[in-house]
Parts: C-alpha cells; structure tokens; sequence
C-alpha cells in the first residue's frame, strides 16, 4: 500500500503558515529583536546597538533593580497622530521605596546607590518620592542627557514589554548586558 502523496502547493502553503504563526508568536510572547536610537543609556547601549529583549521571565518574577527594560513611555511624550517607539531605561527605584535625587547621588531609602554603569552623575535634583505599587523609576545610564522617570514619573508594571538580555549587534560588542 502507498501513502496519498499530499500536493507540493499545499504543503508548501502549510509550511510557510506555520512559519508565519511561529515567528509571530515568539516575538509576541517570548523575545524580540530591538536597536537602539539615542545616547540615553552611554555607556552601556550606543546607538544603533541591537539587543535581544526577553519577555517570559516577568510573567513569574518582578524587575530587579539595575535590570535593564523596554516600555511603553507615557502617551503625553508623543504628539497625537505620532507613532508611539518603546524606550529602554534601568530599573532604579522599586514599589514602596523612596528614592531622591540630590547632589549627583541617587538614593533609595536614604541609602546611596552605587552606580559604576552611568555616563556621569545626574545633575539635576529629585524627589523624594516614593515608588507607586506595580510601579517602577526608571533612569538612563547617561543621567543628564535622558528623558526618564526624573522627567515624566514612573513606569507602570503592565507598560513593561520586557528585558534587555544580549547585544547581536555590532559583533565587537557581542554579549550579555549584566
């Protein structure tokens, strides 16, 4: 007995729907490919850096401090009609702990920060101000030249896409960003 050989057309259709609903799928759920626009993150991210983002590890734990996340900004920061583009920032302050700006420090609960990842200190001053439940402050690594929670608040849990885990691009740069 011989097998129905199946149409080379159909299986062809089948393959590339499959493929389709896959790829869709991961980027949807699991990881996702992104660059990087601006010197908001120097020295940790250049521009146009390309970065793995996984999304599967904060559907079962929360941001840590020092995590480096891409989110959805605040609709304010866009004009109406203006495509909306994801920002990446560093975890800082946590729900429930006070964090404040002042003489270039960053502190959280009164306690300094050690930050040997920034570009230079912040010069600007913040707060105190506690850290809304579900909710996160976030700064860029090059702290005076960043639009960041220092400007426009905190970043809600559920506006979090995901994690920033590994650099593909340029290959000099290749690796993990803990």
């Amino acid at each position: 007995m011989s097998e129905k050989q199946q149409n080379p057309w159909i299986e062809g259709l089948q393959t590339i729907g499959l493929s389709v609903f896959l790829a869709l799928g991961i980027r949807q759920f699991v990881a996702e490919a992104r660059y990087i626009p601006s010197e908001s993150m120097l020295p940790t991210l250049e521009i146009n850096d390309r970065l793995v983002i996984e999304k599967v590890s904060y559907r079962f734990n929360t941001p840590d401090r020092g995590d480096v996340i891409v989110f959805w900004p605040p609709d304010e920061l866009f004009a109406p009609g203006a495509r909306k583009e994801a920002f990446i920032k560093r975890v800082v302050g946590l729900p429930g702990e006070t964090v404040e700006i002042t003489d270039g420090t960053v502190l959280v609960d009164g306690e300094a920060l050690e930050e040997d990842y920034i570009l230079s200190p912040p010069d600007y001053q913040w707060g105190p101000e506690e850290v809304s439940d579900q909710s996160y402050l976030v700064l860029g690594d090059n702290r005076p030249n960043s639009v960041d929670s220092h400007v426009w608040g905190f970043v809600p849990e559920d506006q979090i896409i995901g994690r920033a885990v590994v650099r593909f691009w340029p290959p000099n740069r290749l690796g993990g960003l803990d």
